[in-house]
């Protein structure tokens, strides 16, 4: 699929999402067949993003920046097995941990992390798990980093409902005075069990349902990363290595690399990237595109990140494409519980 049929795919779901209507299949009724069988095949290789135990990294990290008198930045985590760590031993070693401890190091503060995100969770789930925060008696998150998307796609969830479920979380959230971020669906066409033809399809669904998730997230106020095959390469070389004990979920690694590619934009969204970072590099293939298109460009390459950027206009709203520079990742300490 071409990133420009891919943006008309992206936009039609994000539509169906925002009005109701239907939209467009992940894949063709004609395929399903072929599709659940090699399914079934692979899920007996590879877990379906539940079960097993995941660290509990709740907490606060980067003490040596405690100010008497200064809260600490609140970062909260929703979404899947993804967000929540599972596949790794160590709190440390899970995505939450990693960009709160990187977030403290940037901001010089204290960074206080909450998880709410289950694995196995689809974005259905997203409404529970927005409810759980911001119905707490702690003050609204500084900001919410989402990843969610895989179990939608593994689940054959409708791509009209699953961007509309997480478009609605985004809402609430932003409203609420929480800045969004959302990794978008993780290209799964590069599990290391999953055989063809379902990888070239797992691909083409992952980053069809991505682009929808840009649209959506930029329209809501957020701003998104995308997961895609960000590890696709490294998954290649060395499967062993970036793929957890069950070849489905990251190693502490995996979980780094990622990390690595969210955290520039956590930084950008609470103002803390430096401001000429921020003007678009034209050499880095940077600028402004209609959403749709900025939507289809980050789904084929990974670490993209797209936010809003101008107000609507005749070829629908606009948004800045930007491809930062990732930020190494300081390993995590080990937090002190929340009070």
């Amino acid at each position: 699929m071409t990133r420009m049929s891919r943006a008309r795919v992206a936009r039609r779901i994000a539509a169906g999402a925002a009005y109701g209507g239907g939209g467009v299949g992940l894949i063709g009724a004609a395929v399903v067949g072929l599709v659940l069988a090699e399914v079934r095949l692979a899920r007996r290789h590879v877990g379906n993003g539940s079960g097993g135990r995941v660290p509990v990294a709740d907490g606060v990290y980067g003490h040596a920046y405690d100010i008497p008198g200064e809260p600490p930045l609140r970062l909260t985590m929703l979404g899947d097995s993804t967000a929540a760590g599972q596949g790794v031993h160590r709190a440390g070693q899970t995505p939450g941990a990693l960009l709160a401890s990187g977030l403290a190091a940037v901001a010089e503060r204290p960074v206080e992390l909450r998880n709410v995100a289950v694995p196995g969770a689809r974005s259905d789930d997203l409404d529970r798990q927005v409810a759980l925060v911001l119905s707490a008696p702690t003050p609204v998150p500084d900001i919410c980093v989402i990843m969610v998307g895989a179990n939608d796609v593994t689940h054959r969830m409708h791509p009209t409902r699953s961007v509309r479920h997480l478009s609605a979380a985004v809402r609430r959230l932003r409203t609420a005075g929480a800045e969004v971020v959302v990794g978008t669906c993780p290209d799964l066409g590069t599990i290391e069990p999953v055989q063809q033809p379902l990888r070239w399809l797992a691909r083409r669904a992952s980053r069809q349902l991505a682009a929808a998730q840009t649209i959506g997230v930029v329209e809501q106020g957020g701003r998104t990363v995308s997961l895609g095959d960000l590890l696709g390469p490294e998954f290649e070389a060395n499967p062993r290595e970036l793929f957890g004990p069950d070849n489905y979920h990251p190693s502490a690694e995996g979980y780094a690399t990622a990390a690595m590619a969210v955290l520039p934009t956590v930084c950008a969204a609470l103002g803390l990237w430096p401001a000429e970072e921020e003007r678009p590099d034209v050499s880095r293939r940077e600028g402004f595109l209609p959403v749709a298109r900025a939507a289809a460009e980050a789904a084929s390459e990974a670490g993209t990140e797209v936010t809003a950027a101008m107000p609507t206009g005749p070829r629908g709203p606009w948004a800045l494409l930007k491809r930062r520079r990732r930020r190494r990742v300081p390993e995590a300490e080990p937090a002190t519980p929340s009070l």
